[in-house]
């Protein structure tokens, strides 16, 4: 055997065990992605935990009082996003800002290096949440989030849009992931030659994509007061004031995470080549196969469409 022909064979060797880890890790987070959907508890995120921080933040009942105005709209509906913070696709979503997050000398410097991915991921979101509220406001029960008609055996069609919404975030997570591990080619990579801050602005669009799905019943019952005032102006307020609500308290996790560490995890990703993309592809994955196995699998069996084992709490 020739110098080249053992070279080309330890870089083919390379090659083949490198597939098998990237093979195994995609394996591995998908299958966390699974347990989590089935380990899921909508009813305790929605209502044990989501109405209780509701109502004693408010002073009422929020989801059996009425919204009386525009003001109290305006406050119910940051509170209502603060009510719905831990949902397992807005942790995902911030786990995978994480790989993003540059170190600095001084705190000032990571506090700043901290926003400057946080501002951006807000500005997609609010690109998305406004111009959804503004259309939901004109169309009121004219979209299938509003409706009350049911199809086959008792689905709601608002569920419906759910799924579909849903299926694409969480198919769009995992093309991510899979880039991220060059598996697949990167969607964002020509435009980010251009534009560098786009992808934490599509990741922000991504998330901001949750609303048009969402059936928390908290966000529900102010899309419909939106749709009762019938201004697009509230309505983008209301929603841009939801979706930011549902972030703030991980914005402010994230950022104490950052200063108290004092740089040592954007070190730590930068001490090895390949775990900055390793952490980011899992975070997606584990964020995507969560969202298409709960939205596209899990909620069409609870209404005979299929199944998938299910933890019963």
């Amino acid at each position: 055997m020739t110098l080249t022909e053992a070279a080309d064979s330890h870089r083919s060797s390379d090659s083949t065990v490198a597939a098998r880890n990237r093979a195994r890790l995609v394996l591995l987070s998908v299958l966390a992605g699974a347990v989590a959907a089935s380990l899921w508890s909508f009813h305790f995120v929605d209502s044990v935990i989501g109405d209780n921080v509701a109502n004693t933040l408010l002073g009422y009942d929020a989801k059996g009082t009425a919204i009386t105005g525009v003001v109290a709209g305006a406050i119910f509906a940051f509170v209502s996003g603060l009510a719905g913070t831990f949902t397992a696709c807005n942790v995902a979503a911030f786990g995978a800002v994480l790989p993003l997050v540059r170190q600095g000398a001084s705190w000032r410097d990571r506090l700043r290096e901290t926003l400057r991915p946080l501002s951006r991921l807000a500005l997609g979101m609010i690109v998305v949440s406004g111009v959804y509220g503004a259309v939901g406001a004109l169309l009121g029960e004219r979209l299938p989030q509003l409706s009350k008609a049911t199809i086959g055996d008792g689905l709601p069609v608002r569920l419906l849009q759910a799924s579909v919404v849903f299926g694409l975030v969480g198919l769009a997570f995992l093309w991510l992931g899979l880039a991220s591990l060059k598996i697949l080619p990167d969607p964002l990579a020509r435009l980010e030659r251009r534009y560098p801050n786009v992808r934490m602005v599509v990741l922000g669009a991504l998330v901001g994509g949750f609303l048009i799905g969402r059936p928390f019943p908290l966000f529900h019952k102010l899309f419909e007061y939106a749709a009762e005032i019938h201004n697009p102006l509230y309505g983008a307020a209301v929603f841009i004031l939801q979706s930011l609500g549902n972030i703030v308290v991980m914005a402010v996790l994230f950022a104490v995470l950052m200063l108290a560490a004092r740089g040592r995890f954007p070190r730590w990703l930068a001490a090895k080549p390949g775990r900055l993309a390793t952490v980011a592809a899992v975070a997606f994955l584990v964020a995507g196969s969560f969202t298409l196995i709960y939205w596209d699998i899990r909620l069409p069996s609870m209404f005979g469409y299929g199944w998938y084992p299910v933890v019963p709490w």
